[in-house]
This record gives C-alpha cells, sequence and structure tokens, in this order.
C-alpha cells in the first residue's frame, strides 16, 4: 500500500520555510511516501523539487486528461467547500478543482495520509479558513472534512513537529 501526503501552500511561502519542505519531501521520499502537489511556484514547487520522481502532479489542465466523471466529482467537491464558487472565474474554480485531486487523488476515492502546508494564516480547518488561507484553503477544507491530519508550517508547533523529524533523520 502506498502512503501519500499532500505538499502545498502559499506561493508567499518563506525561504526558510521552503527549505524545511525540501528537506521534509528528501525523508518522505526515502520513506517510500509520494507526493501530491499542483506545481504552482513557492510551497508546491519546494515539495515538488525535493519529491524526485516520487510525486503526482496535479495541473489546472488534469480536466483535459481525468476522466470526465471524476473530474465532474472534483469539481462540485471544490465548489462545496469554497464559500464563494459562483463568484469565481472558471481558471479559479480549475485551481480549486485540482486541490480536490491533490487530497484524493487521480481516482478520488485515495485520500492523502496527511496535508503539510504552509498558510499566511496558520489555517488547519475549514472554520479558520479566510482570505489568508488562499487557494489552499479549498484543500485544506476537504482534508479536514475527511479527517486528514493537517500539519500548518505556520504555526510554531507544526513546524517544532517537523523539525524533529527531520534533525531525528539526521541523527540516524
Amino acid at each position: 500500500m502506498t502512503n501519500y501526503y499532500t505538499g502545498i501552500g502559499s506561493r508567499d511561502t518563506p525561504e526558510d520555510v521552503l527549505e524545511v519542505m525540501r528537506t521534509l519531501a528528501g525523508i518522505y521520499r526515502d520513506m517510500g511516501w509520494v507526493l501530491r502537489s499542483g506545481g504552482s511556484r513557492g510551497a508546491d514547487t519546494a515539495f515538488e523539487s525535493g519529491a524526485g520522481d516520487s510525486k503526482e502532479i496535479y495541473l489546472t489542465s488534469i480536466g483535459d486528461t481525468a476522466d470526465r466523471f471524476v473530474y465532474d466529482k472534483a469539481r462540485r467537491l471544490a465548489a462545496m467547500y469554497h464559500p464563494a464558487w459562483v463568484r469565481l472565474p472558471e481558471v479559479s474554480q480549475k485551481f480549486h478543482t485540482r486541490n480536490a485531486f491533490q487530497v484524493l487523488g487521480m481516482d478520488m476515492q485515495t485520500p492523502s495520509n496527511m496535508i503539510i502546508c504552509w498558510t499566511k494564516d496558520g489555517c488547519v480547518s475549514h472554520y479558520t479558513r479566510d482570505l489568508n488561507t488562499g487557494e489552499t484553503g479549498t484543500a485544506i477544507s476537504i482534508a479536514f472534512y475527511k479527517n486528514i491530519p493537517i500539519l500548518n508550517l505556520a504555526r510554531p508547533m507544526d513546524m517544532w513537529v517537523v523539525r524533529g523529524l527531520i534533525n531525528s533523520k539526521k541523527e540516524n
């Protein structure tokens, strides 16, 4: 059984956090885990660079290649969790739809084991999501309702946990 994690976050993630993300992705790669991300600059590309070939990258063009039924399911799920879906332009809806795939996989039935992210507001639930959460908020909301653990590296305790894992791997 493959273990998946979703590595995502803001395009404005601080450089020191990006380095933690790259290092963490390398550790998970070495442990046989597969990254799911979205190819955006910042957090996504930091995770991707550390993951090597052990990754699934979902782009906004996913609708061109995904099964139509599965894509429609992802789109409905994203719409359900976005607070202003009907006001979003089509391109923004595509970004949020791809977030559903990042959390639940290409079949929309294989959830990630956890979400690791960075957002300006440190959001870890649908209820604390706001404008500062950005596009990552849709993935966080889906994960929250699917009971998938969320680590937000903007939260000191979550960063402490991740740095502890990194340090323990360095010592071995």
